[in-house]
C-alpha cells in the first residue's frame, strides 16, 4: 500500500528524473496516431487515459507507463484540480524533454469527457474504492480496455454488469495485482499446478489490516477550491466533508467506500489463492469468523481485524486472518516472518508465497524458490514495472489476460464472505450459482450497495 497523503510536492525535476531513468535505453518514439486501437497496426502506439492520479495513480503513471515506448499517456482525469493538472504537466514535460512527437496531454475533472475522446484506446483506473467497478463499466461501455485497481468492488450486482460490458463490447480486463508478474510467484504457480506438494488440502493467508494511524474526529469544515467532493463521493452516501475523510486511508478504512483491508491488503494473497487453485475456489462454501472494527466515535468505522474459516463443499478449506491473528504456525514454520503472504499445504509438504519472499518445506522446492536474486535485507528482487507491459501485451492480444474479471470476482467476494460473517456474527454460505448469500437476505444485502443519483449504472 501507498502512503497516506497525496505527494503534491514532486518537482518537475525529480519526476524527470525517475521517468528519464526509468526509460534508460529507450528509443525515441513515434508519432502517435489518433485512431481507434482495433484499427491500429501492431507497431502503432496505444493512448492511454488515466483516472485518478492520487499517490498510487501517480506511482503507477510514472512506473507502469512513461517509460513505455508502446503507448502514449494523453489524458488524466481526477476530483482534485491541482492532482490531474500536475499530472499533465510532468507528461507533457517528460515528452518535451526526451523530445517525443506527440499530442498534448489534456486534464479532466469529468470522466465522462475523457472516455468520449476517439483517440483513448484503454483506461487506467485507480481511483478510490468506491468507485472502481462504476469507473470501469463506463470504461467499457465506451470501448476502452481498462487496467483496474484492486480491490474490486463494494456490490456484487455491480460486477456482473461489469462482466456483460467487457463482453458486449469486446474489451480486455487487466486487474492491478501485481504480484502475478514477479518470477518467484510465477514459479510457485508452476510447482503447485504440476503436483509438486501432492494434492492441495488447505491454505492460509494472512494480510496487513492497517497502517499505524488512529481513527479521526471528522469536523465538517468548507470544501476547498479545486477539488469536487460531489464528484469525488460519487455512488456513496453524502456525508459532511472534512479533509481527513478524503485521503488514502479515509477512504481506505469508512465503510462507504471500502471494506478496508479485508480487501485492500486482502487482495494481493487471495489473489495468488484464486490463481493457482481457481478450480478449487470458484465453489460454494461456508464462511465464520471474528474481528474487530476501529474504535468507536471516529471517522473509520470498517472491520480492524479479522480472523476467517472458509470450508468450500469439496472439501478445501481456508483460513484468512489479518496479521494480528496469524497463527504460529503460519509464520514460525517461515525464515522469513512476511506480513503478507499464501501458503499452500498439500499432501506432500507446502509452499508459502509472499510478495517479496518464498519458502518450501521440501529442500529442493525451496532452494528452487530462492534461487532468485535478493537485496541486502534478503528480500526476493522483482520488477514492479510490468504491469503495464503485460497490460499493452494484452489489449494486443499477444497474451491471454492476466489477471481476469472472473478470478477477481472470486477473490473479491472472499473478503466480502469475511467481512458478512464478522458482521452478522453467524456462519454464512456463499451461493456462487445465485450470487447470494444462501438462505440470508440479510446478508445479501451487505453486498448490495445502492448507488446515489446520478452515479447509477
Amino acid at each position: 500500500m501507498e502512503k497516506n497523503e497525496i505527494s503534491g510536492k514532486q518537482t518537475r525535476r525529480s519526476f524527470l528524473s525517475q521517468s528519464a531513468a526509468l526509460a534508460t535505453g529507450t528509443a525515441l518514439l513515434p508519432t502517435v496516431l489518433t485512431s481507434c486501437s482495433n484499427h491500429k497496426g501492431a507497431n502503432d502506439r496505444l493512448v492511454i487515459g488515466h483516472i485518478g492520479v492520487g499517490s498510487r495513480g501517480t506511482d503507477e503513471l510514472m512506473h507502469y507507463f512513461v517509460p513505455l515506448r508502446e503507448a502514449m499517456n494523453l489524458a488524466i482525469c481526477d476530483t482534485f484540480r491541482d492532482r490531474r493538472e500536475s499530472a499533465a504537466k510532468r507528461i507533457n514535460a517528460f515528452y518535451k524533454e526526451n523530445k517525443f512527437t506527440n499530442e498534448e496531454c489534456k486534464s479532466y475533472l469529468e470522466m465522462d469527457e475523457l472516455l468520449a475522446r476517439k483517440d483513448i484506446d484503454a483506461v487506467h483506473i485507480t481511483t478510490p474504492d468506491h468507485w472502481h467497478v462504476l469507473a470501469a463499466i463506463k470504461a467499457a461501455r465506451a470501448g476502452k480496455h481498462i487496467m483496474l485497481a484492486k480491490p474490486l468492488g463494494l456490490s456484487y450486482p455491480q460486477n456482473l454488469i461489469l462482466a456483460k460490458e467487457l463482453k458486449k463490447n469486446d474489451v480486455r480486463f487487466h486487474y492491478g495485482t501485481q504480484q502475478r508478474s514477479f518470477e518467484h510467484m510465477q514459479l510457485g504457480y508452476d510447482l503447485i499446478r504440476e503436483g509438486a506438494i501432492g494434492e492441495i488440502e488447505r491454505a492460509d493467508v494472512w494480510a496487513p489490516s492497517k497502517f499505524p494511524v488512529t481513527t479521526p474526529q471528522c469536523q465538517e469544515v468548507p470544501v476547498p477550491e479545486g477539488f469536487d467532493f460531489e464528484r469525488w463521493t460519487g455512488p456513496a452516501p453524502m456525508r459532511p466533508f472534512c479533509p481527513e475523510r478524503v485521503t488514502n486511508v479515509g477512504s481506505w478504512f469508512t465503510n462507504d467506500y471500502s471494506i478496508g483491508f479485508l480487501g485492500g491488503w486482502g487482495a494481493h494473497p487471495l489473489d495468488i489463492l484464486v490463481w493457482i487453485l481457481k478450480d478449487k475456489v470458484k465453489g460454494g462454501y461456508s464462511c465464520e469468523g471474528s474481528g474487530e472494527y476501529w474504535p468507536k466515535g471516529g471517522l473509520y468505522d470498517n472491520v480492524l481485524t479479522w480472523d476467517i474459516r472458509c470450508k468450500y463443499q469439496n472439501g478445501f478449506e481456508l483460513h484468512f486472518v489479518s496479521i494480528e491473528n496469524a497463527s504460529k504456525d503460519m509464520l514460525e514454520q517461515r525464515k522469513v516472518k512476511e506480513g503478507n503472504g499464501t501458503t499452500f499445504y498439500g499432501t506432500k509438504g507446502w509452499i508459502s508465497l509472499s510478495r517479496s519472499s518464498a519458502e518450501s518445506n521440501i529442500p529442493e522446492i525451496d532452494a528452487k524458490l530462492n534461487n532468485f536474486p535478493k537485496n541486502d535485507k534478503g528480500a526476493i528482487k522483482s520488477e514492479n514495472n510490468t504491469m503495464g507491459k503485460r497490460f499493452i501485451s494484452v489489449i494486443r492480444k499477444n497474451e491471454p489476460e492476466l489477471c481476469p474479471l472472473d478470478e477477481a470476482i472470486l477473490s473479491d467476494t472472499i473478503s466480502h464472505m469475511g467481512d458478512i460473517a464478522i458482521r452478522t456474527g453467524r456462519k454464512v454460505t456463499w451461493d456462487p450459482i445465485l450470487g447470494e448469500v444462501a438462505g440470508d437476505p440479510e446478508a445479501t444485502k451487505l453486498y448490495v450497495r445502492v448507488m446515489r443519483e446520478p452515479y447509477v449504472v
